[in-house]
């Protein structure tokens, strides 16, 4: 990618999409097919517009609490509907799809509760948070059950937690406190059943969210941003994402489900979230009384489209889930007034006859996120063959606005890198790309200073199921805080009955400032993913993730593989080999002409879209991680090795070492095998397009 700014007006202008976006060849200035209203969009919708917009979408969406499957979540599902059916600014075609699905809820006539004090209920300062729709805290999928032991601290529930702490004191029949950070909700309890716990308390440190503030007379909310003392974390307790019952197909009415007790992934021990001030309070004896159930519900995903002019069975897809713990303002309707936003402004378009995209925009509001990312899952499942064929990219927006400091992004190492020409909220002068730089940076071999991209190698979000399961190349983008400036790992009112829109004005983006940067900003990405007749993807830019990858892995574990007998060359080999394919390519797209291509070799673009759309489908491989739910993409499949490097090969090295057993270190060349030949197979899919 040439990182250069280009003087685009309007919607175009304010985020050309990164990695290899053809600027200068296939730029705006040379008449890409940008749609010709781009340009005076500033003019015809204003930017108060949107921010307008967005609060008062923003207000309708939090007004009751919103759980998967209640009438609240309903009344959202039919808001999406009227928004996207309007007759002046709706989509082409709108409408629902249900999923029969397994959720876990708490018992509302026996509540779970703590038998030391009066525990797990959030104080209310707001008359949202006493709301009779506000679901107590609970551990979704923790089993129910009633137990009493002794009351042991184990940090962060990790495995080695519990066994440091089971080095010095015996475990059997105690109930250990932790604190969240450092290892999954379930993976708490997971990790405690095989030394004799029976039951986890699960608390938020005030250290870890509030930078050490614990009074509601003066530090915390409702006078800052910082969790009150009371606040509970709420959220999903299992490792897999989708709807357990139906592992790989879509929950429907008629599917075929696994027992209830063949589910895995899931607490085996009674668990419960409690406020830091219970954590605080709690001694000696504790007995949890939990009535958690599962039960079968209906959950709806609303789906969108515009349909494409040109190529309409290219898909770009954008998601959001809909569904929350409470009033969930951040968590998602930050990310859900986003998206209606900018349907909303293509939609006018689109019913106006000044423009409809080259390909077919699919937008889709996903259901049951909360539980594990069970409405996104369920619709990879029953499309997977369609999702596979026609998918060019997947952008998520799920918290679009965690503070207005800064932009974050998460991606594909295509489309890893955004160049802003839109300025940031309240300047006149200070580009996001610019600003972005400023918060978080990273020195490219190839551009020098740039904005530092994650990797997805989690599940942290819907495109979980487009990127690991489908391979599909993904943007996950938001507006977020000064990690410099606080210790917090994600807003404090996270899952919490606070999280309101008295919240989200106050303290998270007075006057919606940052919204409207995201949705320009997000809205622009979708744009010339949907309109450019070449896809603005940089083969170049993953070359270079992967030799830094390989080079990692050389410097952690090159002399004990070696010592194994085991060789990274072919893996260096096959990087190399990537490269010279990746540069080749991407020396073609550059070098071709643009006019030719439109008119006298239609289907030579086409090819080379093929190739870029499908180079991340040629990371899958569905036997690679046989005990990892859903994770195909041998590059960005979640790890529990702290080495930055290929997942696979650095979690079986890992465990080689730690164990010393032939048996190990022989996992670990297959997996060295199992990514070298993933990378080479990559080269020779960017080679044929040359031909």
């Amino acid at each position: 990618m040439m990182l250069k700014k280009v003087l685009l007006s309007g919607f175009a202008g304010l985020a050309v999409l990164a990695v290899g976006i053809l600027i200068g060849h296939f730029g705006i200035e040379k008449g890409s097919s940008a749609p010709s209203w781009m340009s005076d969009l500033s003019r015809d919708v204003d930017e108060k517009l949107i921010q307008d917009g967005a609060a008062s979408t923003h207000r309708e969406l939090t007004r009751v609490p919103h759980m998967a499957t209640t009438a609240g979540d309903e009344a959202t599902v039919q808001y999406m509907l009227k928004n996207w059916q309007d007759t002046d600014t709706g989509l082409d075609a709108s409408w629902r799809e249900d999923y029969r699905v397994y959720l876990s809820f708490p018992n509302r006539d026996k509540p779970n509760n703590v038998s030391v004090g009066e525990l797990c209920v959030e104080k209310a300062y707001q008359s949202e948070q006493d709301d009779p729709e506000v679901v107590q805290p609970y551990a979704a999928y923790g089993p129910a059950g009633e137990v009493k032991g002794r009351l042991v601290y184990a940090n962060q529930g990790k495995a080695s937690d519990y066994e440091t702490l089971n080095a010095t004191l015996s475990l059997t029949g105690t109930i250990a406190i932790v604190r969240y950070g450092g290892a999954g909700r379930a993976d708490k309890a997971i990790n405690a059943a095989p030394f004799g716990v029976i039951g986890v308390l699960v608390y938020t440190d005030p250290y870890d969210i509030n930078d050490g503030l614990m009074s509601d007379e003066n530090e915390t909310y409702p006078h800052s941003w910082y969790l009150p003392p009371s606040g509970v974390e709420r959220g999903s307790y299992k490792n897999h994402f989708g709807d357990p019952l139906t592992p790989y197909l879509a929950a429907k009415n008629g599917t075929y489900r696994i027992p209830v007790e063949n589910i895995t992934g899931i607490p085996p021990i009674p668990i419960q979230p409690i406020g830091f001030e219970d954590a605080q309070a709690l001694i000696c004896d504790v007995t949890l009384h939990l009535y958690n159930r599962g039960e079968l519900r209906d959950s709806a995903n609303v789906m969108g489209v515009i349909w494409g002019s040109v190529e309409p069975d290219r898909y770009v897809i954008y998601g959001n889930h809909r569904d929350s713990w409470v009033h969930g303002a951040i968590d998602p309707s930050s990310g859900t007034a986003v998206m209606l936003e900018i349907a909303r402004v293509l939609g006018q378009k689109v019913k106006a006859g000044k423009w409809r995209p080259r390909r077919t925009i699919i937008f889709g509001s996903w259901g049951a996120e909360e539980f594990g990312l069970i409405g996104s899952a369920e619709y990879a499942e029953e499309y997977v063959s369609k999702l596979s064929q026609r998918t060019v990219a997947y952008i998520n927006v799920d918290i679009s606005v965690f503070a207005n400091a800064t932009l974050r992004a998460s991606g594909s190492p295509t489309v890893q890198n955004v160049i802003f020409k839109v300025n940031i909220p309240g300047s006149d002068s200070v580009s996001v790309y610019d600003n972005w730089i400023r918060y978080s940076n990273r020195t490219s071999a190839a551009y020098g200073n740039i904005p530092n991209v994650g990797h997805m190698t989690g599940a942290g979000s819907d495109y979980a199921s487009f990127v690991h399961y489908l391979g599909i190349t993904s943007l996950d983008i938001s507006y977020t805080y000064d990690r410099s400036t606080t210790r917090a790992r994600i807003y404090p009112a996270y899952h919490t009955a606070y999280d309101t829109f008295d919240y989200a004005s106050t303290y998270i983006d007075p006057g919606f400032t940052s919204h409207q940067t995201v949705a320009r900003t997000a809205g622009n990405v979708l744009i010339r993913l949907a309109d450019g007749l070449l896809l603005p993807f940089n083969c170049s830019d993953y070359a270079e993730t992967l030799e830094q990858f390989v080079s990692t892995a050389a410097e952690a574990f090159e002399a004990q593989l070696v010592a194994n007998g085991i060789s990274l060359e072919p893996l260096k080999a096959a990087v190399k080999r990537f490269r010279t394919a990746a540069t080749s390519l991407d020396r073609t797209i550059h070098n071709s002409d643009l006019l030719l291509l439109l008119s006298g070799r239609p289907l030579r673009a086409r090819m080379i879209n093929d190739q870029l759309m499908l180079l991340d489908r040629a990371f899958l491989d569905p036997l690679a991680f046989p005990n990892k739910y859903g994770y195909r993409h041998v590059i960005w499949a979640s790890r529990s090795s702290n080495v930055a490097t290929f997942p696979g090969v650095a979690d079986a090295v890992e465990k080689a070492r730690a164990s010393g057993r032939k048996e190990d270190w022989a996992q670990a060349h297959k997996h060295l095998s199992i990514v070298t030949q993933a990378i080479s197979g990559a080269a020779h899919t960017l080679a044929e397009a040359q031909r």
